[in-house]
């Protein structure tokens, strides 16, 4: 289960009832019979155009948008010497801009409600410096610069924003991630000492959610995460 599901999971549980966006239909549509009164909608997140049908598809069936989760996103495993231009570039659309175009989509509709919420899902290694990961954590690192200004800009819409860094999460991440060239990857679980078990996708979920209610600015996955 990926961070973006068990959010979903948890929300519904809290009464909420979730717009479930992703391209694969056939998995949003299995977990939407488990989701009460949950809807879906197939969409890529690179395409701006879509993004864009999605978020009217989402208000018109539910006649309004109180929270947002930006959750796409891919990992992408590569020194600065092997960096692929055209990979970072595809990445940068589905990492940083996608993000960007949904929250832009659905602020006029959120400064109609009393309050909103607006949640990015950053990455860890935004805080970091960590070798290999320049290209994925420098658009994290971006989101996050986003999420923090747009919190200064939407505050007295009562919009709130909310910036989270998981750490690594037992998820198909790792799995997805894009590796090129010569990068290294992260040690196996277990395999060193110095790196703390993964977190479950229901951990970061609770965090997420718990950011939300508190209307939080960074929400970090570990106390020791913090600058």
């Amino acid at each position: 289960m990926g961070i973006g599901e068990a959010v979903a999971r948890l929300l519904t549980k809290k009464g909420a009832k979730v717009a479930l966006i992703a391209r694969s239909k056939g998995k949003l549509e299995k977990l939407s019979k488990e989701l009460a009164d949950s809807f879906v909608v197939v969409c890529d997140m690179t395409d701006s155009a879509a993004i864009k049908r999605m978020v009217k598809k989402v208000v018109g069936h539910y006649k309004k948008i109180d929270i947002l989760v930006n959750n796409a996103g891919r990992g992408y495993d590569a020194s600065i010497e092997d960096t692929n231009i055209k990979t970072f570039t595809e990445l940068f659309k589905l990492d940083l801009v996608g993000p960007l175009i949904a929250m832009q989509q659905v602020i006029p509709a959120m400064k109609k409600n009393k309050e909103s919420a607006i949640i990015n899902i950053s990455s860890g290694t935004a805080l970091m410096a960590l070798p290999n990961m320049a290209a994925y954590s420098s658009l994290k690192r971006a989101l996050a610069g986003v999420s923090l200004t747009a919190g200064e800009e939407l505050k007295h819409n009562n919009i709130s924003v909310g910036v989270a860094y998981p750490f690594i999460t037992a998820t198909d991440f790792e799995k997805n991630t894009i590796k090129e060239g010569k990068g290294s990857e992260w040690p196996e679980e277990g395999g060193s000492s110095e790196i703390p078990p993964a977190d479950s996708a229901d951990f970061i979920a609770e965090k997420i959610v718990r950011g939300i209610e508190t209307k939080a600015a960074e929400i970090y996955a570990h106390d020791w995460m913090k600058k």
